[in-house]
């Protein structure tokens, strides 16, 4: 299998990252790699595989005993769900004299978050933003967080080809980002995700590869897999456009109590949160948390989700498909 696009050379990518935003420049350049997760479909579990990938890389396996260090963005701004996902609703975002720093996961720093989720009074306020807001609230995301050295930087992006995925491919062109695809196997989810890959051809984004996510149904109690919207769809797709099948993810329980019932295992922290989308950002930004302190450290309940992940049945599954992903990504450079 091939991607659709072939990366720019070594020669090229230097003095692409050259012309970049200075101070994007400033806080990618220890950045080695940056996968966005894309759909042309919503509600195909795109942020769940963007929190999967980010828990597995960081996470050791035989063939990474050192687990890597991964930040996972989400600029799904109208519907970010990373932070309930991994147990982090409630956490503040912290600003040191050095820009934002990320929520951590966990205490090793091996997992860093950011998400507008995180700048929201209630879980339940909606964002109301016209594009130039989002464009800048994307650019502050990539340019003011205190993003530091990175094997991977992860970006869960909203389902579609809009206004963010536009700004985030004029942001990140010179640091040759590529992409994973996600899909269902249903036929109209097949469909909306060849614009997914019209786009990453018109924009010159390589595509490391498709993964058929909900590809059956696990039962809780006899462990039978049971294909309700049809299996082998994705890997089809995958086949017919010359481009590699990671795997196929089926419906766990599990995993859906590991992503979903987080806070029912562990209280809480208290935290302070932001309070206000209705001014600029600006004020959004001055709202944030002040700490000197440069050592934030991650939370009970974030290091109970990383160890009810490695109990779920996908986490076998999903590790092999980060395998085939990191592979891919090595062949790149």
């Amino acid at each position: 299998m091939t991607t659709t696009e072939s990366g720019p050379s070594n020669a090229s990518a230097s003095s692409a990252t050259a012309n970049a935003d200075p101070k994007l420049q400033r806080r990618l350049a220890d950045v080695k790699n940056i996968i966005l997760v894309l759909s042309g479909k919503g509600g195909v579990g795109k942020s769940s595989v963007s929190a999967q990938l980010a828990l597995s890389l960081s996470s050791p396996s035989p063939s990474r005993p050192v687990p890597s260090r991964v930040a996972l963005l989400d600029v799904d701004l109208t519907g970010p769900s990373i932070p309930r996902m991994l147990g982090l609703d409630g956490q503040s975002i912290r600003q040191s004299q050095d820009g934002w720093v990320p929520v951590y996961a966990d205490a090793s720093q091996s997992l860093a978050v950011m998400s507008v989720g995180f700048l929201l009074k209630s879980k339940n306020d909606s964002v109301v933003w016209r594009g130039p807001k989002k464009n800048a609230m994307i650019r502050q995301f990539l340019g003011d967080v205190r993003w530091g050295s990175l094997d991977y930087l992860i970006i869960d992006t909203p389902p579609g080809t809009s206004d963010e995925h536009i700004s985030i491919m004029e942001y990140l062109h010179p640091f040759n980002p590529k992409a994973v695809l996600v899909t269902t196997p249903q036929a109209i989810s097949l469909a909306d995700n060849l614009r997914s890959l019209d786009f990453c051809k018109k924009t010159g984004l390589p595509l490391i590869g498709l993964i058929e996510n909900m590809s059956g149904y696990i039962c809780p109690h006899c462990a039978e897999c049971t294909n309700v919207w049809g299996k082998g769809g994705g890997e089809a797709l995958a086949n017919r456009e010359g481009i590699r099948f990671l795997g196929r993810i089926p419906i766990d329980p599990k995993l859906v109590r590991v992503l979903d019932d987080a806070k029912e295992e562990v209280a809480r922290k208290d935290g302070e949160v932001i309070n206000n989308l209705e001014g600029d950002l600006r004020i959004m930004q001055s709202r944030v948390n002040v700490q000197d302190s440069t050592t934030p450290i991650g939370t009970s309940l974030s290091r109970t989700i990383l160890e009810r992940y490695k109990d779920s049945d996908t986490f076998p599954i999903f590790q092999k498909i980060t395998e085939q992903v990191t592979d891919a990504v090595s062949a790149n450079h």
